[in-house]
């Protein structure tokens, strides 16, 4: 058998590395907040003992997660912006999950520590704050730095754009659309997803991520440039992409298990 992954019709079997509360979706996009609203200058009439207060940190709230069917410790650390990310959200509610983080029951409550304001006021503060003018450089500079500033959405959307512009550097061929349509028979969109009961998984190396990669085939594939976790979302797109060009000429030309 190939060392790429072959295998598996369309099975509720699919499982996460870290999900278990029914089938995953893409995950939450967030909001990204930069620091870019300017200091004003205190005001010379202003007590200088106010001004030299510090303001207090805001600290970490908790509050009694209820688990509910589609839910994974990854997107709910990724909803509440738990410090740590679902790795201490294992941590702080091993008890309750029990030994393996991917499985998490309806119902099942949660204690979450999040420093995340409310989410009305996190927007506001966002699109209230001033954009900071960009520095007009000279010449081809300015392509180059509209280029390195290109922003991904943090969703499927976002996922595969990234990927289509690392594979456009490096001339690996593939669409949108063909790599969606895989997408969605292999994972249905769960970065976390992995496949604990085929062949590849008998054999220890399971398909995982949003195109089910296994780990030869990942590690083989792997695009220069992009992160060694199979599971990130860009590097698993890209690195199955470049398998499928090799194998088959392009990701568009699969249309079943690969």
């Amino acid at each position: 058998m190939p060392r790429g992954k072959h295998r598996r019709p369309r099975s509720n079997q699919l499982t996460r590395r870290v999900v278990a509360a029914g089938t995953g979706g893409a995950a939450l996009t967030l909001p990204l907040l930069g620091a870019t609203q300017a200091t004003a200058a205190p005001s010379q009439s202003a007590p200088a003992a106010a001004q030299s207060v510090p303001q207090a940190a805001q600290p970490a709230k908790s509050l009694t997660y209820t688990v509910t069917k589609g839910d994974s410790l990854y997107r709910i650390a990724d909803k509440y912006d738990v410090s740590g990310g679902w790795k201490q959200l294992y941590k702080d509610n091993r008890a309750a999950v029990g030994d393996d983080p991917k499985l998490i029951r309806p119902g099942l409550k949660l204690k979450v520590k999040t420093a995340k304001t409310d989410a009305a006021k996190k927007t506001a503060t966002k699109s209230s704050a001033p954009a900071k003018p960009a520095a007009k450089p000279a010449g081809g500079v300015a392509k180059a730095t509209q280029a390195s500033a290109k922003t991904y959405a943090d969703n499927l959307d976002g996922w595969i754009r990234e990927a289509l512009d690392i594979m456009a550097q490096k001339g690996i061929p593939g669409s949108y659309d063909g790599i969606y349509r895989n997408i969605m028979r292999e994972s249905s969109g769960n970065p976390q997803a992995i496949n604990n009961w085929d062949s590849n998984a008998a054999k220890g190396t399971p398909s995982k991520g949003l195109l089910q990669t296994i780990d030869p085939t990942f590690q083989a594939y792997h695009v220069d440039g992009t992160s060694w976790d199979p599971y990130d979302p860009v590097a698993n797109i890209t690195a199955a992409c470049n398998y499928a060009a090799d194998r088959y000429g392009s990701i568009d030309n699969v249309n079943g298990p690969y």
